[in-house]
């Protein structure tokens, strides 16, 4: 490549070291809970999305292996879904879920996938997206392709319900507009906090245009009776039209689904480019998803063993004096400055305890923080060290 185009770049690289934004690989060793980064000392890993300890269950992993068929599991499925690519295992699956959700199921590659494919999919110049300030970029992503057809978007301030409930208002009375989607997540993956599902389902009943949306990406596995998220905890399942659901985090695999109304499912797999151009998951994976989901739906009390560690961990924040808007597993350090995060992650290593220092963009700015990312199998003893470890960074800092 010519130097003068090189320098550009190596310029915008020096820019964001100058900001404390600069990130790059580390080689990580994984062994159950713990991680070595780079060959160094052994750490307890906080920054897992591993929520129910799944991915780590040795135990389970050889349960598994011992119920693959080799013929009809192949390691690739070499191919789309619509063309050579759609094997057994994706119609099992997507009809279990059906079954557990009592709607129809469409699998993806990924969350991400998911979410840049469904909503372009949907929209055109007579639709109107309005989204939560803080959405997933997957979703941000999905609403800028979806402007390529004309569509409309939105954002209301984050939680902000009687503002969105004037928006709503105004796009309801609006000639030109015929579809309003509401998107949003419903466990947030920076702040940890819930959104009131129940009160977005009112207000799409005083909303005839309005189709809800809604990311459960960090709480399928988690929350609700059989851990099919939010919606099945705020008892909504029936009334949102599109549960988005990630396999890569408490389910501890790869890919992503949606449910939804059969007729929307149909018009996605004609419609959805991520889902027409992209080769299929393999067929083990499919597979081995559906292992551990049908392990997860009857993992009710290590759910609520999650939930009260993540109690405890918030209320240890809020008693140091900072504000902690979590109600979930991802419990946020809110120190605000990117140095003084970097700082904090540093003691916390030294400790014995990895967390990843998150700044802006991935925040807004003066929001930088430590993100706490809990799991299941926490035991009380480590619980109790990272208090006291987490205690002694918020007093230490400046």
């Amino acid at each position: 490549m010519n130097e003068r185009l090189l320098a550009y770049y190596d310029d915008k690289l020096a820019t964001l070291k100058s900001k404390h934004n600069y990130r790059s690989f580390a080689n990580i060793n994984h062994r159950k809970r713990y991680i070595s980064i780079d060959g160094g000392e052994r750490l307890l890993n906080l920054a897992s999305n591993d929520y129910m300890g799944m991915a780590r269950d040795e135990a389970l992993h050889d349960e598994f292996m011992q119920t693959v068929e080799h013929d009809k599991l192949p390691f690739a499925s070499s191919s789309s879904r619509l063309l050579t690519g759609n094997f057994e295992i994706f119609d099992e699956f997507e009809w279990q879920l059906q079954q557990l959700f009592g709607r129809a199921c469409l699998l993806f590659n990924s969350g991400y996938h998911a979410n840049v494919g469904i909503l372009p999919a949907l929209c055109d110049g007579r639709t109107v997206i309005i989204a939560d300030k803080l959405v997933h970029a997957s979703m941000i992503d999905g609403m800028r392709l979806a402007a390529q057809n004309g569509t409309k978007t939105v954002r209301y301030q984050h939680q902000n319900l009687p503002q969105l409930a004037k928006l709503l208002d105004k796009y309801q009375q609006d000639d030109g507009i015929d579809r309003i989607i509401v998107a949003t997540e419903s466990i947030f993956s920076m702040d940890g906090d819930v959104t009131d599902l129940a009160a977005l389902v009112r207000l799409k009943r005083c909303h005839d245009k309005v189709m809800l949306y809604v990311d459960e990406a960090h709480a399928v596995g988690v929350r609700g009776e059989r851990g099919l998220g939010c919606a099945e905890e705020f008892a909504v399942i029936d009334e949102i039209d599109f549960i988005v659901g990630a396999f890569g985090k408490a389910v501890a695999s790869m890919g992503g689904y949606v449910i939804c109304h059969k007729i929307m499912r149909e018009f996605l797999i004609n419609t959805m480019r991520p889902l027409i151009f992209s080769t299929a998951l393999p067929p083990v994976c499919v597979a081995w998803t559906q292992f551990v989901f049908s392990k997860l739906i009857h993992m009710n009390h290590e759910r609520q063993k999650l939930m009260t560690l993540s109690q405890q961990v918030a209320a240890t924040i809020r008693r140091a004096g900072l504000p902690c808007p979590s109600a979930s597993q991802i419990v946020p350090v809110i120190l605000g400055d990117n140095q003084r995060t970097l700082d904090a992650a540093a003691m916390l290593r030294q400790a014995g305890f990895y967390a990843m220092a998150v700044r802006p963009p991935t925040v807004p700015q003066n929001q930088s923080r430590l993100r706490l990312c809990l799991s299941a199998d926490l035991g009380q003893q480590e619980l109790d060290d990272v208090l006291q470890v987490v205690s002694g960074v918020i007093n230490a800092a400046p």
